[in-house]
Protein backbone atom coordinates (compact mmCIF):
# COMPACT_ATOMS: atom_id res chain seq x y z
CA UNK A 1 0.00 0.00 0.00
CA UNK A 2 1.38 3.40 -1.02
CA UNK A 3 0.14 5.51 1.87
CA UNK A 4 1.48 8.79 0.53
CA UNK A 5 -0.70 8.68 -2.60
CA UNK A 6 -3.93 7.44 -0.94
CA UNK A 7 -6.55 10.21 -0.60
CA UNK A 8 -6.51 11.08 3.12
CA UNK A 9 -8.37 13.20 5.62
CA UNK A 10 -7.36 14.73 8.95
CA UNK A 11 -10.03 15.56 11.54
CA UNK A 12 -7.85 16.74 14.43
CA UNK A 13 -5.29 19.33 13.40
CA UNK A 14 -4.56 22.65 15.13
CA UNK A 15 -3.71 25.57 12.88
CA UNK A 16 -1.30 27.27 15.27
CA UNK A 17 0.59 24.01 15.83
CA UNK A 18 0.78 23.35 12.09
CA UNK A 19 1.97 26.64 10.56
CA UNK A 20 4.87 26.11 8.19
CA UNK A 21 8.35 27.22 9.26
CA UNK A 22 8.61 29.41 6.13
CA UNK A 23 5.35 31.18 6.95
CA UNK A 24 6.42 31.83 10.56
CA UNK A 25 9.81 33.20 9.47
CA UNK A 26 8.20 35.35 6.80
CA UNK A 27 5.69 36.79 9.21
CA UNK A 28 8.11 37.36 12.10
CA UNK A 29 10.83 38.65 9.76
CA UNK A 30 13.64 36.53 11.18
CA UNK A 31 15.05 32.99 10.94
CA UNK A 32 13.64 30.57 13.51
CA UNK A 33 15.55 27.47 14.64
CA UNK A 34 13.75 24.15 14.14
CA UNK A 35 13.82 23.32 17.85
CA UNK A 36 11.86 26.48 18.67
CA UNK A 37 8.88 25.06 16.76
CA UNK A 38 9.14 21.27 17.03
CA UNK A 39 9.46 19.16 20.18
CA UNK A 40 12.43 16.85 20.60
CA UNK A 41 12.20 13.08 20.94
CA UNK A 42 12.68 13.40 24.71
CA UNK A 43 9.73 15.75 25.28
CA UNK A 44 8.71 15.17 28.89
CA UNK A 45 5.15 16.43 29.18
CA UNK A 46 2.15 18.25 27.71
CA UNK A 47 3.39 21.43 29.44
CA UNK A 48 6.71 21.26 27.60
CA UNK A 49 4.87 20.46 24.36
CA UNK A 50 2.66 23.55 24.67
CA UNK A 51 5.69 25.88 24.91
CA UNK A 52 6.19 25.40 21.16
CA UNK A 53 3.02 27.38 20.40
CA UNK A 54 4.37 30.76 21.52
CA UNK A 55 5.91 31.84 18.20
CA UNK A 56 3.14 30.52 15.91
CA UNK A 57 0.45 32.34 17.92
CA UNK A 58 2.37 35.60 17.39
CA UNK A 59 1.81 35.11 13.64
CA UNK A 60 -1.97 34.95 14.07
CA UNK A 61 -2.55 38.43 15.49
CA UNK A 62 -3.60 40.20 12.27
CA UNK A 63 -5.75 39.44 9.24
CA UNK A 64 -2.75 38.92 6.94
CA UNK A 65 -1.14 36.37 9.26
CA UNK A 66 -4.38 34.45 9.77
CA UNK A 67 -5.11 34.27 6.05
CA UNK A 68 -1.53 33.45 5.07
CA UNK A 69 -1.26 30.84 7.84
CA UNK A 70 -4.41 29.07 6.66
CA UNK A 71 -3.45 29.21 2.99
CA UNK A 72 0.12 27.90 3.38
CA UNK A 73 -1.11 25.19 5.76
CA UNK A 74 -3.43 23.80 3.06
CA UNK A 75 -0.72 24.17 0.41
CA UNK A 76 1.47 21.92 2.56
CA UNK A 77 -1.11 19.22 3.31
CA UNK A 78 -2.13 19.01 -0.36
CA UNK A 79 1.39 17.75 -1.19
CA UNK A 80 0.61 14.46 0.57
CA UNK A 81 -2.89 14.00 -0.86
CA UNK A 82 -4.89 15.15 2.16
CA UNK A 83 -8.16 15.90 0.39
CA UNK A 84 -10.27 16.89 3.39
CA UNK A 85 -9.13 18.78 6.48
CA UNK A 86 -10.95 19.89 9.59
CA UNK A 87 -8.63 22.54 10.94
CA UNK A 88 -9.20 23.85 14.44
CA UNK A 89 -8.09 27.02 16.16
CA UNK A 90 -9.13 29.28 19.06
CA UNK A 91 -10.39 32.60 17.64
CA UNK A 92 -10.14 34.37 21.01
CA UNK A 93 -6.35 33.88 21.05
CA UNK A 94 -6.23 36.31 18.12
CA UNK A 95 -8.90 38.79 19.26
CA UNK A 96 -7.70 42.18 20.54
CA UNK A 97 -8.80 45.81 20.34
CA UNK A 98 -7.92 46.00 16.64
CA UNK A 99 -9.24 42.59 15.60
CA UNK A 100 -12.77 41.30 16.24
CA UNK A 101 -13.80 37.64 16.52
CA UNK A 102 -15.68 37.96 13.22
CA UNK A 103 -12.58 39.33 11.45
CA UNK A 104 -10.47 36.50 12.87
CA UNK A 105 -12.82 33.82 11.57
CA UNK A 106 -13.29 35.59 8.23
CA UNK A 107 -9.51 35.82 7.73
CA UNK A 108 -8.96 32.10 8.32
CA UNK A 109 -11.96 31.30 6.14
CA UNK A 110 -10.57 33.51 3.36
CA UNK A 111 -7.22 31.70 3.42
CA UNK A 112 -8.88 28.28 3.47
CA UNK A 113 -11.23 29.23 0.65
CA UNK A 114 -8.39 30.48 -1.58
CA UNK A 115 -6.45 27.30 -0.86
CA UNK A 116 -9.49 25.14 -1.60
CA UNK A 117 -9.63 26.67 -5.07
CA UNK A 118 -5.88 26.41 -5.69
CA UNK A 119 -5.24 22.94 -4.22
CA UNK A 120 -8.67 21.20 -4.38
CA UNK A 121 -8.75 20.47 -0.64
CA UNK A 122 -12.17 20.42 1.01
CA UNK A 123 -12.26 21.84 4.52
CA UNK A 124 -14.18 22.65 7.66
CA UNK A 125 -13.12 25.01 10.46
CA UNK A 126 -13.56 23.88 14.07
CA UNK A 127 -13.57 26.79 16.52
CA UNK A 128 -12.06 26.07 19.93
CA UNK A 129 -13.40 27.38 23.20
CA UNK A 130 -10.54 27.45 25.72
CA UNK A 131 -10.64 25.88 29.17
CA UNK A 132 -8.71 28.81 30.68
CA UNK A 133 -11.05 31.44 29.19
CA UNK A 134 -14.07 32.85 31.02
CA UNK A 135 -17.57 31.53 30.25
CA UNK A 136 -18.36 34.98 28.80
CA UNK A 137 -15.41 34.78 26.37
CA UNK A 138 -16.32 31.29 25.24
CA UNK A 139 -20.02 32.03 24.80
CA UNK A 140 -19.37 35.23 22.83
CA UNK A 141 -16.99 33.29 20.55
CA UNK A 142 -19.61 30.56 20.05
CA UNK A 143 -22.30 33.08 19.11
CA UNK A 144 -19.95 34.78 16.65
CA UNK A 145 -18.84 31.47 15.09
CA UNK A 146 -22.44 30.25 14.78
CA UNK A 147 -22.97 32.94 12.12
CA UNK A 148 -20.44 31.06 9.94
CA UNK A 149 -21.81 27.54 10.46
CA UNK A 150 -22.15 26.04 6.99
CA UNK A 151 -20.02 28.87 5.59
CA UNK A 152 -16.58 27.56 6.53
CA UNK A 153 -17.18 26.72 10.19
CA UNK A 154 -18.34 23.15 10.86
CA UNK A 155 -18.13 22.61 14.64
CA UNK A 156 -17.10 23.67 18.14
CA UNK A 157 -14.33 22.18 20.29
CA UNK A 158 -13.07 22.63 23.85
CA UNK A 159 -9.27 22.74 24.14
CA UNK A 160 -6.65 23.63 26.75
CA UNK A 161 -5.44 22.15 30.04
CA UNK A 162 -7.78 19.23 30.59
CA UNK A 163 -6.38 18.24 33.98
CA UNK A 164 -6.80 21.73 35.49
CA UNK A 165 -10.24 22.46 33.99
CA UNK A 166 -12.63 19.45 33.95
CA UNK A 167 -15.20 19.33 31.15
CA UNK A 168 -18.06 19.41 33.67
CA UNK A 169 -17.23 23.09 34.27
CA UNK A 170 -18.16 23.85 30.65
CA UNK A 171 -21.59 22.26 30.39
CA UNK A 172 -23.26 25.60 29.71
CA UNK A 173 -21.39 26.21 26.47
CA UNK A 174 -22.39 22.81 25.09
CA UNK A 175 -26.00 23.25 26.15
CA UNK A 176 -25.94 26.54 24.23
CA UNK A 177 -24.18 24.89 21.26
CA UNK A 178 -26.97 22.31 21.10
CA UNK A 179 -29.59 25.04 21.27
CA UNK A 180 -27.86 26.84 18.40
CA UNK A 181 -27.51 23.66 16.32
CA UNK A 182 -23.70 23.73 16.47
CA UNK A 183 -22.12 20.23 16.36
CA UNK A 184 -19.16 19.66 18.66
CA UNK A 185 -16.13 17.57 19.47
CA UNK A 186 -14.34 17.81 22.84
CA UNK A 187 -10.73 17.15 23.83
CA UNK A 188 -11.31 14.31 26.29
CA UNK A 189 -9.19 11.69 28.01
CA UNK A 190 -5.81 12.90 26.81
CA UNK A 191 -4.52 13.28 30.38
CA UNK A 192 -6.02 10.08 31.76
CA UNK A 193 -9.26 11.63 33.06
CA UNK A 194 -12.07 9.15 32.41
CA UNK A 195 -14.71 11.53 33.81
CA UNK A 196 -14.07 13.95 30.94
CA UNK A 197 -14.70 11.12 28.46
CA UNK A 198 -17.95 10.22 30.22
CA UNK A 199 -18.98 13.88 30.37
CA UNK A 200 -18.41 14.27 26.62
CA UNK A 201 -20.69 11.29 26.00
CA UNK A 202 -23.43 12.67 28.26
CA UNK A 203 -23.19 16.11 26.64
CA UNK A 204 -23.76 14.60 23.19
CA UNK A 205 -20.35 15.10 21.57
CA UNK A 206 -20.18 13.73 18.03
CA UNK A 207 -16.47 13.05 18.50
CA UNK A 208 -13.75 13.35 21.14
CA UNK A 209 -10.11 14.30 20.76
CA UNK A 210 -7.48 11.73 21.84
CA UNK A 211 -9.73 9.65 24.15
CA UNK A 212 -6.92 7.53 25.62
CA UNK A 213 -8.65 7.28 29.02
CA UNK A 214 -11.69 5.59 27.44
CA UNK A 215 -9.79 2.28 27.68
CA UNK A 216 -10.38 2.28 31.45
CA UNK A 217 -14.12 1.60 31.09
CA UNK A 218 -15.29 -1.30 28.87
CA UNK A 219 -18.97 -0.35 29.35
CA UNK A 220 -18.32 3.23 28.21
CA UNK A 221 -16.38 1.84 25.25
CA UNK A 222 -19.50 -0.13 24.27
CA UNK A 223 -21.59 3.03 24.62
CA UNK A 224 -19.22 4.95 22.35
CA UNK A 225 -19.31 2.16 19.76
CA UNK A 226 -23.11 1.93 19.85
CA UNK A 227 -23.51 5.72 19.52
CA UNK A 228 -20.98 5.90 16.66
CA UNK A 229 -18.97 8.60 18.43
CA UNK A 230 -15.66 9.24 16.70
CA UNK A 231 -12.38 9.08 18.62
CA UNK A 232 -9.70 11.28 17.03
CA UNK A 233 -6.41 9.56 17.93
CA UNK A 234 -3.05 11.26 17.34
CA UNK A 235 -0.28 8.70 18.01
CA UNK A 236 2.87 10.83 17.62
CA UNK A 237 1.46 13.65 19.74
CA UNK A 238 0.15 11.21 22.35
CA UNK A 239 3.60 9.66 22.77
CA UNK A 240 5.29 13.08 22.93
CA UNK A 241 2.94 14.44 25.61
CA UNK A 242 3.13 11.14 27.53
CA UNK A 243 -0.60 10.52 27.17
CA UNK A 244 0.66 7.01 26.30
CA UNK A 245 4.08 5.52 26.98
CA UNK A 246 4.38 3.85 23.56
CA UNK A 247 2.69 1.44 21.17
CA UNK A 248 2.48 -1.32 23.78
CA UNK A 249 0.47 1.12 25.91
CA UNK A 250 -1.67 2.46 23.06
CA UNK A 251 -5.37 1.45 22.87
CA UNK A 252 -5.82 1.85 19.10
CA UNK A 253 -6.41 -1.83 18.35
CA UNK A 254 -8.48 -2.21 21.52
CA UNK A 255 -10.79 0.58 20.35
CA UNK A 256 -11.02 -0.71 16.76
CA UNK A 257 -11.83 -4.22 17.97
CA UNK A 258 -14.56 -2.77 20.20
CA UNK A 259 -16.21 -1.22 17.14
CA UNK A 260 -15.34 2.37 18.03
CA UNK A 261 -15.02 4.82 15.10
CA UNK A 262 -11.32 5.57 15.56
CA UNK A 263 -9.55 7.93 13.17
CA UNK A 264 -5.82 8.73 12.92
CA UNK A 265 -4.82 12.38 12.88
CA UNK A 266 -1.80 14.68 13.18
CA UNK A 267 -2.82 17.04 16.04
CA UNK A 268 0.02 19.48 15.32
CA UNK A 269 2.03 18.94 12.16
CA UNK A 270 4.83 21.37 12.98
CA UNK A 271 5.04 20.99 16.76
CA UNK A 272 4.99 17.18 16.48
CA UNK A 273 7.08 17.10 13.29
CA UNK A 274 4.54 14.88 11.59
CA UNK A 275 2.23 14.43 8.58
CA UNK A 276 -0.76 12.23 7.83
CA UNK A 277 1.51 10.01 5.74
CA UNK A 278 3.86 9.55 8.72
CA UNK A 279 1.01 8.84 11.13
CA UNK A 280 -0.65 6.23 8.93
CA UNK A 281 2.71 4.67 8.01
CA UNK A 282 3.57 4.26 11.70
CA UNK A 283 0.23 2.52 12.28
CA UNK A 284 0.70 0.39 9.14
CA UNK A 285 4.13 -0.83 10.26
CA UNK A 286 3.13 -1.30 13.89
CA UNK A 287 0.14 -3.51 13.08
CA UNK A 288 1.61 -5.88 10.52
CA UNK A 289 1.14 -3.84 7.31
CA UNK A 290 -2.59 -4.40 7.46
CA UNK A 291 -4.16 -2.66 4.43
CA UNK A 292 -7.66 -3.25 5.74
CA UNK A 293 -6.88 -1.53 9.05
CA UNK A 294 -5.72 1.61 7.24
CA UNK A 295 -8.85 1.66 5.08
CA UNK A 296 -11.02 1.12 8.17
CA UNK A 297 -9.38 4.09 9.91
CA UNK A 298 -9.85 6.28 6.84
CA UNK A 299 -13.49 5.22 6.47
CA UNK A 300 -14.09 5.89 10.17
CA UNK A 301 -12.74 9.40 9.65
CA UNK A 302 -15.01 9.96 6.66
CA UNK A 303 -18.04 8.62 8.54
CA UNK A 304 -17.44 10.86 11.56
CA UNK A 305 -16.44 13.99 9.61
CA UNK A 306 -18.68 17.02 10.09
CA UNK A 307 -19.18 17.16 6.31
CA UNK A 308 -21.67 14.38 5.53
CA UNK A 309 -20.82 14.41 1.82
CA UNK A 310 -17.10 13.69 2.15
CA UNK A 311 -17.63 9.95 2.76
CA UNK A 312 -19.20 9.39 -0.64
CA UNK A 313 -16.57 11.55 -2.37
CA UNK A 314 -13.65 9.63 -0.87
CA UNK A 315 -15.23 6.18 -0.96
CA UNK A 316 -15.21 6.23 -4.76
CA UNK A 317 -11.48 7.07 -4.70
CA UNK A 318 -10.67 4.28 -2.23
CA UNK A 319 -12.28 1.58 -4.38
CA UNK A 320 -9.69 -0.73 -5.82
CA UNK A 321 -6.97 0.13 -3.29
Amino acid sequence: MDIKTIPKLDLHCHLDGSLTKDMIERHLGKPIPEDALTVSEDCRSLTEYLEKFDLPVQCLQDEAGLEDGAYTFVEEIAKEHVEYIEVRFAPMLSVHENLSCAKVIESVRKGMERAKTDFQVQYGIIVCAMRNHSPEQNLSMLKCAREYLGHGVCALDLAGDESAFPTAEFRDIFVEAKRLGMPFTIHSGETGNLENVREAYELGARRIGHGIALRKDPELMKAYAKAGIGVEMCPTSNFQTKAAAGWEDYPLRQFVDAGIKVSINTDNRTVSGTTMTKELTRVYEQYGQDDELILTLLRNAAETAFDPEIKETLETKWKGI
